[in-house]
């Protein structure tokens, strides 16, 4: 087919929302999006994108995550170029208590519980390089049928709150989120009787075919129709149904260790002895949680965060004489714009005015006023697309004392001076910004690759393709996007999910860039620089290519159906956690996050890197504990 012909009839010619400001139209290196006339005004005297009217980075549609513009300064100091060669610099004389470097959760926290600590005196400067507040915990909006629908751009759920910190848990608390209530706004019984299907692919399996009941129906029964080999399909079947030992002679603790220094994949193949041609059903299982495929985890790994929530689950342990794990909570403690929530509220506690309200339900629908986030008469002040460049401790009479930090906002740099410092952004760039740690703590931090992805949503006209195909989610072992799935059905304060078929719905699809057969730290390598060079335009022709190829005999209609699409790319995505494949046993000496997260003088680092995990609470933990380090 004509490729002009083909993208005519995907849609690609189609005005979706906010259309033009989709493929990198920034303006300066904090990579703003102009759109208003007054944004133009304001930057010829000063940067103050913030100030501009329609500023208002949530319903910005297109490239969000890590969008152009918030990681030009970062690439120039990896690439070499020293801080104050970048441009003029300008001592603005701002002297604060603290300077919190990134303002994801885990830096709003450490703002938080310093100022709990030193008091509401304390004057606290946020710095962050992207235009919205929040990191990874980012808000999407869409406006679809004439209604407003949010999701998540990246920190989905808030998951086992049962299992968070006392710290973490108190935070919560104090922010007014009283998760109990959850168990009423998540309606667990909208999804129950639509299942999950698969989608084979014919680049990986030699057809399309969609498949619908997996996990419902007999295994068998499911992949009869399935373009696999008899033999591929029997033997999935049977490592899914049959009990068998597969580690026979092995205490539980020694089957334990097996698993830990085995891929899941070669633990199929040589321990279940599934033939290798049925490999490529379950190589892309892990990409949600791990953002690497079977080839890359242990199968250990696979076996202890076999999914609760979600459509798949990992075969070849029934048999082993496990005993059953303990059920955990629901998956069920999700804002309608996921954690983003959690910043909003501590935004909201921070800076009067800015998010109004005073409850955990009418945060839902505030619209953020982002021109008081930077007010000079405010003790605590967020600025944004400002990407800090350098930050040491001061010389001469103030040394030890003060830390002076450096940033770049509009293609000029400016200085702010501070008693203390955290670092809550990425590990991987504290050793590019602060040169003067020691040598063996910049290499620590450098070992933490954190791994790359991609939360897409999809605003479509209604949501009548997948009812009619009785299907909530699909797995696509081989597709751009390998799962797709509407979104969590929450209805909360006055946002009203959209719970009947023929009403406007959010669809969230996953990619996860991998290089099988690599490392792990080096396939996120390879997967960062994929995603930082595929420009919006080919996400959007594989979305709708791929809905349409799913979901056209149900009736979807890419052109007509499609309303909005958001790709939140992270090429710096989910934070490093050690792989018993891969990485050393190291001891707590010599564990790199324990090593990086060291405090230095007046200047302490917070992040999920920190932690070694990437969960909201790990983030407020993080945030706590370099808080305690600085002011005890």
């Amino acid at each position: 087919m004509d490729e002009d012909k083909k993208d005519r009839e995907l849609g690609m010619h189609r005005p979706i929302t906010r259309r033009d400001f989709l493929n990198g139209v920034a303006l300066g290196a904090g990579g703003v999006l102009a759109a208003d006339p007054m944004l133009l005004a304001l930057m010829t005297e000063e940067y103050a994108p913030e100030k501009a009217r329609r500023y208002y980075p949530p319903a910005l549609t297109g490239m969000r995550g890590n969008h152009d513009g918030t990681f030009t300064y970062a690439h120039r100091l990896r690439d070499g170029k020293h801080w104050d060669r970048m441009g003029p610099v300008t001592a603005t004389g701002e002297a604060h208590d603290l300077v919190v470097v990134g303002a994801g959760i885990s830096g709003l926290a450490a703002a938080y519980f310093y100022r709990k600590s030193a008091g509401r005196e304390a004057r606290i400067l946020i710095l962050d390089n992207h235009d919205d507040f929040g990191g990874h915990a980012k808000r999407n909006e869409f406006t679809a049928g004439a209604r407003m629908l949010l999701s998540y751009g990246g920190a989905q759920s808030i998951e086992s709150p049962g299992e968070y910190s006392d710290v973490a848990q108190g935070l919560l608390a104090e922010l007014g989120i009283e998760t109990e209530r959850f168990y009423k706004a998540y309606d667990q019984s909208l999804y129950s009787q639509l299942g999950t299907a698969a989608f084979f692919d014919k680049e990986t399996f030699g057809a399309d075919r969609l498949i619908t009941g997996m996990n419902a129906r007999p295994w068998a029964e499911f992949l009869a129709k399935a373009p696999l080999s008899d033999a591929a399909r029997w033997d999935i079947a049977r490592i899914y149904t049959e009990r068998v030992d597969y580690l026979p002679g092995l205490s539980k603790e020694e089957k334990l260790a097996k698993l830990g220094k085995t891929s899941y994949a070669d633990y199929l193949v040589k321990y279940c002895k599934l033939t290798p041609e049925a490999l490529p059903f379950f190589q892309t299982f892990p990409h949600d949680l791990f953002c690497v495929g079977i080839d890359a985890v242990s199968a250990r790994a696979c076996y202890e965060e076999g999914d609760d929530y979600q459509s798949f689950i990992y075969p070849g342990f029934d048999g082993l004489g496990f005993p059953v794990r303990e059920k955990k909570e629901p998956y069920i403690f999700h804002f309608p714009d996921g954690n983003a929530t959690i910043a909003r509220l501590l935004v909201r506690s921070l800076i009067a005015g800015v998010v109004p309200g005073g409850t955990m339900e009418d945060v839902v629908t505030a619209r953020a006023d982002y021109s008081k986030l930077d007010d000079a008469n405010l003790r605590v002040r967020i600025r944004l697309n400002s990407t800090v460049v350098h930050v040491r401790h001061a010389e001469g009479e103030r040394a030890r004392k003060e830390v002076e930090i450096a940033y770049a906002r509009g293609e000029k740099l400016a200085t702010v001076r501070a008693k203390h410092c955290v670092l809550a952004c990425y590990n991987g760039m504290i050793p590019y910004i602060c040169p003067e740690l020691p040598r063996g703590q910049k290499e620590a931090l450098a070992y933490l690759v954190k791994a790359p992805l991609v939360y897409t949503h999809v605003a479509l006209r209604n949501w009548t393709a997948f009812h009619k195909l009785g299907v909530h989610h699909i797995v696509a072992p081989g597709g751009f996007h390998t799962y797709v799935a509407l979104d969590f059905p929450v209805s909360l304060g006055q946002y009203r999910f959209p719970d009947s078929p023929e009403k406007p719905m959010v669809l969230f699809m996953l990619r996860t860039p991998c290089r099988p057969g690599l490392p792990p730290r080096d396939q996120h390598r390879a997967g960062r620089m994929e995603l930082l060079q595929t420009p919006f335009s080919t996400f959007e022709r594989n979305i709708r290519e791929q809905l349409a190829r799913m979901l056209g005999e149900a009736g979807f209609d890419a052109a007509r159906d499609i309303e909005g699409i958001t790709v939140n790319r992270w090429a710096h995505g989910y934070a490093f956690t050690p792989n018993a494949l891969f990485d050393p046993d190291w001891t707590d000496e010599e564990k790199p996050w324990l090593v990086g997260r060291k405090r230095f003088g007046n200047i302490a680092i917070a992040n999920s890197d920190a932690g070694a995990s990437a969960y909201s609470d790990v983030a407020i933990d993080q945030g706590y504990r370099a808080v305690k380090e600085l002011v005890g």
